[in-house]
């Protein structure tokens, strides 16, 4: 349920192959701008940021990623990115698909949504990832041996949860533990932990749910196949974007390294930008939701002015 004065709307919407949950702002008929949450997160983080858009006419719907409340856990239990993909698309189709919708992804949101830029047929106007940069990119700029060799070890011990998500049952258990940690890990040093990461953990709230967390990390990692009918999208999931994008980085991301982002933008399709906000770490649209609306409407504000 909305909280009072928070401005949201709640949908549910039915895409054919999953029940799913969303928040909206802004006038229903406004150009869409679908927004895709990770970990550890939900719609509700994009409460602050979304309405900024809103406020000049664009609709921005939120929708709850499978397995995050109140959508449910996927009912064939696949996490892979071409399922992510394929809900994403399926959202899209059932909103309308209106041919100048933009496509925003945080983390697991961000591999989805830099996934879909890499894809063929997106039918998606324009693509913009927070924290995450497109892989195909960061494959292709990982600079010198030697510099490669300095980041690892630090990227290694800020990935230490990847690798304990790979354990059998324990993760589920101690998860309601481990997200505080993460976040303020995550975070610039001192941010307070509020109402976000209580709606974070909220989203979390069963045993199967936090299975279905854990899940997206072990369907990276484990030698596995999606199902059939998402394999076709999830072999695009590591390309290098095939149209422009907007990456928004956080220069204080503590899960993420942002060297990573920083020279990413030469082997990005022309028209492409990435911007490094100083004072925000992960949770870029939470940390600082009016300094990312900013980037992102100047960005949609600059292509639209050069078609």
């Amino acid at each position: 349920m909305p909280e009072p004065g928070s401005g949201a709307q709640t949908l549910t919407l039915d895409p054919g192959h999953l029940d799913v949950a969303a928040l909206a702002w802004g006038p229903a008929d406004g150009r869409l701008v679908l927004c895709l949450h990770g970990f550890p997160d939900s719609a509700w983080g994009w409460r602050a940021f979304a309405p900024l858009l809103a406020e000049r006419g664009l609709r921005v719907v939120a929708p709850f990623a499978r397995g995050y409340a109140p959508t449910g856990p996927a009912p064939d239990g696949d996490y892979h990115i071409g399922a992510l993909m394929y809900d994403a698309l399926a959202v899209y189709r059932a909103l309308g698909a209106p041919d100048d919708a933009v496509l925003i992804g945080h983390d697991w949101g961000a591999f989805t949504a830099n996934a879909i830029a890499g894809y063929p047929d997106s039918p998606f106007a324009e693509h913009i990832s927070m924290a995450i940069p497109p892989v195909g990119a960061i494959a292709r700029t990982r600079g010198s041996l030697a510099e490669q060799l300095r980041m690892a070890p630090r990227q290694l011990r800020n990935s230490w949860y990847i690798l304990f998500f790979q354990l059998p049952g324990l993760p589920e258990r101690l998860l309601p533990a481990i997200i505080p940690r993460l976040w303020k890990d995550w975070g610039p040093p001192g941010y307070p932990l509020g109402r976000e990461l209580e709606a974070a953990l909220a989203a979390l709230p069963s045993p199967a749910h936090r299975r279905a967390a854990v899940g997206y990390y072990r369907a990276l990692v484990r030698p596995s196949r999606p199902a059939r009918r998402y394999a076709d999208l999830h072999r695009w999931c590591f390309e290098l974007p095939r149209v422009p994008i907007l990456h928004l980085q956080g220069a204080q991301d503590g899960a993420m390294l942002a060297r990573y982002a920083e020279s990413i933008e030469p082997v990005l399709p022309t028209g492409s930008r990435v911007v490094t906000l100083p004072s925000a770490g992960h949770f870029l649209q939470i940390e600082q939701p009016g300094a990312a609306a900013e980037a992102v409407l100047r960005y949609l504000g600059d292509r639209s002015g050069a078609r």
